[in-house]
C-alpha cells in the first residue's frame, strides 16, 4: 500500500508542478492534455524503477536516477516534439522536469 500511496502522491505534485511550469512556460491550452500525457506515462515508471533501485541496488541509486530522469527527459520530449504546438519541446522537458526533481528533492 506504501508504494501505491507514493506512486499516487508523486504523479500528483508532478501533474501540478509540471502543468504550473507550462503555464509559465506559455503553453497553450490545447497543449497540456501533452503536459498530462508525457508525465503520466513516465512518472510512474520511473518512480517505481527508482524505488526498486533503492531495495536492490542502493549503491548504484544516484546512476540509476540519473538514468531514469534522462529517459523521462527523452520521452516527454519526443511526445512534446511530435504532438504538440509547444515552443522548445526539447528545453521544456528539460526544464519540467528539473523543477519537479529538485521540488521532489526539498520534499
Amino acid at each position: 500500500m506504501a508504494l501505491f500511496l507514493s506512486l499516487a502522491v508523486s504523479l500528483a505534485l508532478t501533474l501540478a508542478l509540471e502543468l504550473a511550469f507550462a503555464l509559465v512556460w506559455r503553453v497553450e491550452r490545447r497543449d497540456m492534455p501533452a503536459v498530462v500525457l508525457a508525465n503520466v506515462l513516465t512518472n510512474p515508471a520511473v518512480v517505481l524503477c527508482h524505488h526498486i533501485a533503492a531495495w536492490y541496488i542502493p549503491g548504484l541509486l544516484t546512476a540509476v536516477t540519473l538514468a531514469l530522469e534522462l529517459g523521462a527527459v527523452t520521452a516527454e520530449g519526443l511526445i512534446y516534439a511530435h504532438r504538440s504546438q509547444i515552443s522548445r519541446p526539447w528545453a521544456f522537458a528539460l526544464g519540467a522536469n528539473a523543477v519537479s526533481f529538485l521540488t521532489g528533492l526539498m520534499l
